[in-house]
């Protein structure tokens, strides 16, 4: 382990079952590690997808008493005005970046990777997205918001306009309010093209998933990364 900030222990990682020609990568929520996520995407794995879930470092959070817990970046509220953590996020984004290259030398093109994640880890794989020079082969937003969401300027985005997005919340979410959810495909939507971004609400589920939902990951990961031999 070396001495910064990353030095969060190696990913967890569901192999694929034969020749890695595509990947996930996902990022968990708030306090939480890759192992969870691991697990419910092993469970609808395709053979040739690698997913991999990284940990975050572990770091004081504003929101929670300054106590200190795995967080991509510091929380100062919940709520659509709070101040965020600008430098936090950017340099979470740059090691997602670094995360991608590595499979880029690995020999998986950035085209045949998704990004993804549930809550903090699903605004820091958005936020990556729309800022990345890496062309991507997607993004599953679960749970999440858009951080920094007025940095952006319409039509601003680079490789990423077409990418196309799932978007999931659920409509009894306490955490992060499914107007959160709205106001980002919103958002979204005056930044990539619209036709390309799908939003899925999930009756009754709250600040979690479900079996719909990973029902919906796995058709959008089989759309976007088909097999290619």
């Amino acid at each position: 382990m070396c001495g910064n900030n990353m030095s969060a222990p190696l990913p967890a990682i569901v192999p694929a079952a034969r020749k890695a020609t595509a990947a996930v990568i996902f990022l968990h929520g708030l306090g939480d590690t890759g192992h969870g996520w691991s697990e419910a995407l092993a469970g609808i794995k395709s053979p040739h997808v690698k997913y991999i879930c990284p940990h975050a470092p572990f770091m004081p959070v504003t929101l929670n008493m300054n106590m200190a817990m795995p967080s991509w970046f510091d929380i100062i509220g919940l709520s659509p005005d709070s101040q965020e953590d600008e430098v936090g996020i950017k340099k979470a984004a740059e090691n997602v970046k670094a995360l991608i290259d590595q499979e880029v030398k690995n020999g998986i093109p950035s085209n045949r990777i998704i990004l993804g994640g549930f809550s903090q880890g699903g605004a820091l794989s958005l936020y990556t997205a729309l800022t990345t020079h890496q062309k991507l082969a997607g993004v599953v937003a679960l749970s999440c918001w858009l951080p920094l969401r007025t940095s952006f300027v319409q039509g601003a985005v680079g490789v990423n306009k077409e990418i196309p997005v799932l978007q999931c919340h659920g409509d009894c979410d306490p955490l992060v309010p499914l107007m959160f959810g709205s106001l980002t495909v919103e958002k979204l939507k005056s930044m990539i093209n619209p036709a390309n971004i799908t939003f899925r609400t999930y009756s009754g589920m709250m600040h979690s998933s479900c079996i719909e939902e990973m029902m919906d990951i796995k058709q959008f990961i089989d759309k976007h990364l088909p097999p290619v031999d």
